[in-house]
């Protein structure tokens, strides 16, 4: 039974609306309307759609599918898409879009002709995301548009990156709203859905809201809407005790009240209905529950095997009962527990004999369903009805269909099959026309570029390890290409392997006569080794020879991505930077030309990273954050995508702009990238946590780096140095100089490192504080000396050396006041916050015996900038300084925990109360050299010589009653 009423969803329904009304006055917006099954999701988006309609608007709906492991790429947006085309026609559609474009919806909807079999995938799927958009946009300057994707939960990737791209780039003005359902209880902890959940979240105009059970005024109101007069109060609290308030549950459990067999659970409460309905009626919902949570009617009248007559009648109580509701020209099942619960209630036997009845109709009838999507029917419908030739064989062909849609971890899943079927099929080869060994060369690539490295480098040896025991098998081209993709992938988690791998493949690759393979697998050994120690030369020769073989060949990509590679090699070699800048921005434009994405990207990559070396921050995280919307639309958000992520958050950080910071950082993280890029992302959350003061969240993050980040041949200074420095910032800030200066050993000792003066700087100034905290200049000639050693590029690498010599002679017992005033201007001109305040308070140090005006305004400055940046240990520093001085900071103080950790506050309050180290010693259940070093730390984080003025402090602080 379905209740007649639209029962409460009073908040529910005001969030749609005012998202609703913004949309329609131009602020486009999104809603993500998540809820347990059951809970009426469905009822409260069709009630929003009336209504909508009503007001005007025009209300597209689709629904993603469940096919087992397998989504169907692109589900929602060809249902709604076919919506449309029913309402205004294909040639309505074709008005709307851009002269030439509507071919390109074929890969959506057939009406639109075939989609040319475009190889430049990346591009065929950032050109398909555009037009959709492009077709919401132009639809919505005629009336509101709203887009209803239902039950994302069962979304493929594919469905996935288009939502995606479509919420974050609704453009102003434009009267959209979209508005996505999906299940909470299917998601899992490591549901798909759940990153893209938190990364929307995140957008602008974007709002989540939580669809509630029902309260029991609200299930006696549904109750009294089905009932009428029996609906009791007595019937209405049984209600809601057994349903816990969930709609669907209810309307089971009413509609099944006189039942006195009646189950227990969901899926009984389910069938329960289903059975009272007549046979026929059941018959053919079985037939249904085949053929997923929508089927049409054609296809539903063809597997069912009955005129049309017999089928309508069959199909009329279902439809009048509400467990089949009409969508367009099918059906679909009111919820998908009825249909799993139907579908799970088939004998073994039956259930073979449905999936073979589908599979056998969608073979012989090609025109039922678009080519795509009827082969990734027809793999699912085999594999269920245990037909492993006839799934191997669709698998295949599906494998190709969502490649050419650009949909490349459908087409993973689907060649995985195949290689899952091949030994259960004995004629495999023959059926599909290719041997397994191109089986594995596909998924290793559609792995890599899926982002999926652990199961591409399982493919790849696989695939080695036959052509080890054939190598006739690949031939060494081929052989070449599964070494370099292995390698590529091998580096992406900071394997030592990968370079053995990556010089494997150059080995193999046939210099005589020039080919295309061997000017990639050598761009890929320059690109990846050049940053490594000892392989500068190496990777410059295989350079030279990878870009002369590409010009021999015409392979423009790789020739853009060398020429990259090279104006890399000369900034470092004559540290030009506005012309390394020109010479990138000249090969964007070349890959623009060539639709070559991948030196596109590396453009990106290339110019945020030396726009940020060089001081220019705002500019980096715009061109960096360009860069991670390229990738997603070229279905490498988990790759490179992440990595453009730490370029975009580099900068934000430098720029004092944390918290956007942390949020790019968690929404790649989200993504699950690479390991070596996690570990760079996990130093970047681990650097703001010390500068906040948080010490245990820093710990935890610098572990996870450490763990990602190579320390053998594929170390770089990029990776290894900025762990190096976190590690001695936490050992600073538990009070422990000399633990930063063993931390920071690899800095001091591995030299020649490329990038190492970026990266080595920045580690030398905390190595000079830990001299300083330690009162042993001993350690600073070594220090000194490598600083000496370090070319400087840009005035970033200026500031960080300004800063180091006057920390080192703070650490000789010197506050050099003008030292810290050039450092103090250097980072005043970069518009870098954080190590401004650091500097100012030096500054302020220096000239606090003898200028107490500059030393007020050196102190409110940095307390200011602290504030805003929440770095609490630097905030309290400053209001130690400024009590001494005794300057009025204004406005409120910081936390007065002065950076002690729970047990250092305990012993200072001993400490404040008089009592001895023993005493303290015996209170804490310590021993007495414990209790001494406690106070030791204490002095210093104080900045105070003796127990009595540690007293006096707390005292005066009033820390303790």
């Amino acid at each position: 039974m379905t209740s007649p009423l639209f029962v409460g969803r009073v908040r529910e329904s005001a969030a749609l609306g005012d998202a609703y009304r913004a949309a329609r006055d131009g602020s486009p917006s999104a809603v993500l309307l998540g809820g347990e099954a059951g809970v009426g999701k469905t009822r409260l988006v069709g009630e929003f759609g009336a209504r909508a309609r009503a007001d005007g608007a025009r209300v597209l709906v689709g629904g993603c599918l469940e096919l087992g492991t397998e989504g169907l790429p692109f589900a929602p947006f060809t249902a709604a898409l076919r919506g449309l085309v029913r309402d205004i026609g294909v040639d309505g559609v074709r008005d709307l879009l851009p002269r030439g474009a509507g071919a390109e919806l074929g890969r959506l909807l057939p009406d639109f002709g075939e989609a040319g079999a475009d190889t430049f995938t990346g591009e065929a799927r950032a050109r398909l995301f555009e037009l959709v958009l492009t077709l919401l946009e132009r639809l919505a300057a005629a009336a509101p548009v709203v887009l209803v994707v239902e039950d994302a939960h069962w979304a493929d990737t594919s469905t996935r990156d288009l939502l995606t791209f479509l919420v974050r780039n609704l453009g102003a003005g434009a009267a959209l709203l979209v508005v996505t359902t999906y299940r909470t209880d299917e998601l899992h902890r490591t549901h798909p859905l759940r990153p893209l959940l938190n990364e929307l979240e995140r957008v602008e105009r974007v709002r989540r809201v939580e669809v509630a059970r029902l309260g029991r005024d609200e299930v006696a109101e549904l109750v009294r809407g089905i009932l009428g007069a029996a609906g009791t109060a007595g019937v209405a609290a049984e209600i809601f005790a057994r349903s816990d308030g969930n709609p669907l549950f209810a309307e089971a459990l009413l509609g099944s009240r006189d039942d006195p067999e009646l189950p227990e659970s969901l899926r009984d409460l389910l069938l329960g209905a289903v059975h009272r309905l007549p046979e026929e009626t059941q018959e053919i919902l079985r037939v249904a529950a085949g053929g997923g949570a929508r089927i049409e009617h054609e296809l539903l009248a063809a597997v069912a095997g009955v005129d049309e007559r017999t089928l309508t009648r069959g199909l009329r109580p279902a439809v009048a009962s509400n467990t089949l509701v009409v969508d367009g020209d099918g059906y679909a099942f009111r919820h998908a527990l009825i249909r799993e619960a139907v579908h799970d209630d088939l004998l073994p036997g039956e259930r073979t004999r449905l999936h073979v009845r589908y599979a056998e109709v969608l073979e012989a009838r090609p025109a039922l369903m678009p080519d795509r999507q009827r082969m990734i029917m027809l793999a699912h419908h085999w594999h269920a009805a245990h037909d492993a030739g006839s799934a191997l064989a669709a698998a295949w062909r599906a494998a190709g269909e969502t490649r050419k849609a650009a949909a490349y971890a459908e087409s993973l899943r689907m060649a995985s099959r195949v290689l899952d079927l091949w030994d259960r099929v004995p004629d495999a080869a023959d059926r599909i026309g290719v041997p397994h060994a191109k089986v594995i060369e596909k998924a290793v690539t559609l792995a890599h570029l899926a982002g999926e490295t652990d199961i591409g480098i399982r493919l790849a040896t696989a695939a080695l390890a036959e052509a080890r025991d054939d190598p006739a098998h690949l031939g060494p081209m081929r052989t070449a290409r599964l070494y370099e993709r292995r390698g590529l992938m091998a580096m992406r988690l900071g394997r030592d392997e990968a370079i053995g791998d990556l010089r494997e493949a150059a080995r193999l690759a046939p210099a005589d006569p020039p080919s295309e393979t061997r000017a990639r697998v050598l761009a890929t050994l320059a690109y990846q080794t050049h940053a490594l120690p000892g392989m500068r030369d190496e990777a410059h020769a295989a350079a030279e020879e990878a870009l002369s073989v590409a010009r021999a060949v015409g392979d423009v990509p790789v020739e853009i991505h060398l020429d990259l590679w090279f104006a890399w090699d000369e900034l470092f070699r004559d540290g030009d930077i506005e012309e390394f800048l020109a010479r990138v921005e000249r090969a964007a434009g070349r890959a623009e030309e060539a639709r070559a994405f991948e030196p596109l990207l590396r453009a990106l990559t290339n110019r945020s990273d030396i726009l940020e070396m060089c001081g220019r921050s705002a500019e980096a995280a715009d061109v960096a954050a360009l860069g991670v919307a390229k990738a997603d639309e070229y279905g490498l958000g988990r790759t490179t995508g992440t990595f453009l992520a730490f370029n975009t958050a580099e900068p934000l950080i430098s720029l004092g702009r944390w918290d956007e910071a942390l949020a790019v950082i968690d929404r790649a993280l989200a993504q699950d990238p690479p390991a070596l890029i996690r570990g760079s992302l996990n130093f970047l959350t681990g650097g703001i946590a010390v500068d906040r003061g948080d010490l245990d969240a820093a710990e935890r993050e610098a572990r996870a780096a450490r763990r990602r980040i190579p320390h053998g041949a594929a170390r770089r200074a990029q990776d290894l140095f900025p762990v190096c420095r976190l590690d001695a910032l936490i050992a600073l800030g538990r009070g422990r100089p000399a633990d930063a200066l063993e931390a920071l050993g690899p800095v001091l000792a591995d030299r020649g490192l490329p990038d190492e003066s970026r990266y080595a700087l920045p580690g030398l100034v905390v190595a000079a504080t830990a001299c300083a905290d330690l009162g042993d200049p001993g350690p600073l000639a070594a220090l000194r000396a490598r600083a000496a050693g370090i070319r400087v590029y840009g005035p970033v690498q200026e500031a960080h050396r300004l800063t180091f010599l006057a920390e080192a002679a703070r650490a000789e017992g010197v506050l050099d006041g003008n030292a810290w005033e050039a450092a103090v201007k250097a980072w005043d001109a970069l518009d870098r916050p954080f190590p401004l305040a650091f500097a100012l308070t030096r500054a302020a140090e220096a000239s606090a015996g003898h200028d107490r005006d500059g030393t007020a305004a050196r102190l409110r400055r940095a307390a200011a900038i602290a504030g805003d940046l929440g770095a609490v240990p630097l905030r309290e520093h400053v209001d130690l300084l400024a009590r001494r001085a005794r300057v009025d900071l204004g406005g409120a103080p910081a936390s007065p925990g002065l950076g002690l950790t729970p047990r250092e506050a305990e012993v200072l309050r001993l400490v404040a109360e008089g009592r001895s180290n023993r005493d303290i010693a015996e209170a804490l259940f310590i021993s007495a050299k414990t209790a001494s070093v406690h106070v030791s730390n204490i002095l210093g984080k104080l900045g105070v010589s003796t127990r009595t003025e540690a007293a006096a402090t707390a005292h005066r602080l009033r820390l303790f009653d």
